[in-house]
């Protein structure tokens, strides 16, 4: 326990590398670190909307008024 608090962040490193670390007192394992597995926030929301949203065809056209009030 105590070479694990003094060398904590090399076995963090270790640890977000892959290896599995097992912390022992007295001789007997008491944790595990291991890294967080992260998971892609960008692919969970990717297609979140598929199949439930659709755009009107003319989605992206500007209405004549509107053009105009911009100078567009």
């Amino acid at each position: 326990m105590h070479e694990a608090k003094t060398t904590l962040s090399k076995l963090v490193e270790r640890a977000e590398a892959g290896e599995e670390i097992v912390i022992a007192r007295h001789g007997t394992p008491v944790v595990r670190l291991v890294p967080v597995q992260r998971r892609n926030a960008m692919a969970e929301v990717r297609g979140a909307w598929r199949d439930q949203v659709e755009l009107a065809p003319d989605f992206d056209e500007l209405p004549a008024d509107i053009a105009d009030a911009f100078g567009a």
